[in-house]
């Protein structure tokens, strides 16, 4: 298949818009709003970007999205994790692990209910896969669904919730019937605010990306609607899955742009920084790190943009999800990791 780099007039424009919010909008106050561990700010910038249409990208338009696809998300997220990690996390949530997973697998009542919402900001996603006993195990899940009349009645803990205490709407996974393992895991629409029995009873304290929200959920007795039952009973671990795969590009795009915007900062510092009577980026020692830091990231930018090309061009994209997300995530502690170096003491100073 033939693989073309080159962005069009639409995903050109998109980087712009997207780049110009992010300075306008998004950098200014990220640090405090980091060290204050200031979610519900992040909460509100996120609205602004439904607003710009940025909330639905990878959405068809009859669903209120922007009819665009997975490269116009990847460049934004691009965009977005050079300035603030916090809003990038908590974006990439939304768009690929809470609204996806009702985009690909809901009926069209559950998609024309949530979905608009969604697109629009109105409503922020998170999803509830993760638990203290169950992590990249999902199947070990000992969270339950039991259907009681016209009501699945779940219970259980979730943990690393991202968005969790501020979404509208998460996804959460449950089993309906745990002597089928795997088989027996079945997904649903929780809405939070409106169905009793759930509590947000931890908020993790992190070394960095703070003013992202992850929480520990409790479910005691917690009522969904039959009706809000994603897919099928049995279903919920092949959606969990497909959804992590689109999740793969969503992290790859989150970890380079953190990767550019390290590697951006270190470049000017070194241009402005003078030692032995000359810019530290003439230095010879410094001016390879350099390459070797614009090099990574031009790797890992190329195979996120390939992997997010893949799945709009409806090809198996699970194996190029997996490299980009592998090769970004390496990049940006390799990249921040030579960021500090380079800053010296200063980088070690908040």
């Amino acid at each position: 298949f033939m693989y073309n780099l080159q962005l069009s007039e639409e995903q050109e424009r998109i980087c712009q818009m997207v780049k110009e919010f992010a300075v306008n909008e998004v950098a200014p106050g990220a640090k405090e709003r980091d060290l204050n561990e200031d979610f519900l700010a992040t909460r509100d910038i996120l609205k602004k970007m439904g607003k710009l249409g940025l909330m639905g990208i990878p959405y068809a338009k009859e669903y209120g999205g922007a009819g665009l696809g997975y490269v116009e998300y990847a460049l934004a997220g691009f965009e977005l994790n050079k300035v603030d990690a916090s809003v990038g996390i908590s974006y990439s949530v939304h768009i690929s692990l809470g609204s996806g997973p009702i985009y690909n697998f809901g009926n069209e009542e559950q998609k024309q209910k949530y979905m608009p919402k969604l697109c629009s900001g109105e409503y922020i996603a998170a999803f509830g896969l993760t638990e203290p006993c169950a992590g990249s195990d999902a199947g070990a899940s000992q969270c339950t669904a039991v259907l009681q009349g016209d009501k699945y009645i779940l219970n259980g803990t979730k943990c690393f919730t991202t968005n969790g205490e501020f979404a509208d709407v998460i996804v959460v996974f449950a089993m309906t019937d745990p002597s089928q393992g795997t088989k027996g895991i079945s997904a649903f629409i929780v809405e939070p605010k409106n169905f009793p029995g759930i509590k947000f009873v931890k908020r993790e304290k992190k070394m960095g990306i703070r003013a992202s929200v992850q929480n520990v959920i409790e479910m005691e007795n917690l009522e969904v609607p039959k009706e809000n039952l994603l897919g099928k009973e049995g279903q919920g671990f092949k959606i969990a899955m497909a959804t992590l795969d689109c999740g793969r590009i969503g992290v790859a795009a989150h970890a380079t742009g953190i990767a550019k915007g390290a590697y951006e900062y270190a470049l000017n510092y070194s241009k402005e920084r003078v030692q032995f009577g000359k810019p530290i980026a003439k230095q010879q020692v410094i001016a390879f790190k350099l390459a070797d830091m614009y090099a990574k990231i031009e790797a890992a930018e190329a195979v996120t943009l390939k992997a997010a090309w893949s799945k709009d061009q409806h090809l198996p994209y699970g194996i190029p999800a997996a490299v980009a997300k592998l090769t970004g995530t390496n990049t940006a502690m390799e990249v921040t990791t030579e960021a500090v170096q380079i800053l010296g003491g200063t980088g070690f100073t908040m």
